[in-house]
């Protein structure tokens, strides 16, 4: 297990090194094999949504050709933010392993408790989300969606 932790902070120490981003690394295994490893690339990339967890997800679908990594495991150097988790959900990962914990992550001045507080609905003023009911252009994706398929 500590080698996978390894890989991803060595990433991230890299990443780190050429201004890609900050101190996140993320490590994805199948069955031994590491797939991806990487840490994140936030400011390579001017993108908030390049996680580690995220970009690791994103390069093991494509090295692996699926969206179903339910066999594969998480190594991440510090607890996954909401959007992380449910990126890792929709990909079915199953077990990740962290090594910091969010408060760590505050101690540096990294804090994701205003997403947790939103979601948890503490503090639904941070972010304004309105349904506006079914829209025709939008409604027929569905019908469309069951006509066409995935592919």
């Amino acid at each position: 297990m500590t080698q996978y932790f390894k890989l991803a902070s060595d990433e991230t120490i890299a990443g780190m090194k050429r201004h890609d981003g900050g101190p996140f690394g993320a490590t994805i295994v199948r069955n031994g094999e590491v797939i991806a490893s990487v840490g994140n690339t936030m400011m390579r990339d001017t993108d908030p949504s390049a996680h580690a967890e995220l970009v690791a997800v994103r390069e093991a679908c494509k090295k692996l050709d699926t969206m179903d990594l339910s066999d594969c495991e998480v190594y991440a150097t510090c607890e996954p933010c909401p959007m992380c988790v449910g990126a890792m959900m929709w990909a079915n990962i199953k077990k990740v392993y962290y090594s910091n914990t969010r408060e760590d992550a505050k101690k540096y001045g990294f804090s994701d408790m205003h997403l947790r507080d939103y979601l948890d609905h503490s503090h639904p003023e941070y972010f304004d989300m309105e349904c506006v009911g079914p829209l025709e252009n939008c409604d027929k994706l569905w019908s469309i969606y069951n006509t066409m398929g995935p592919n």
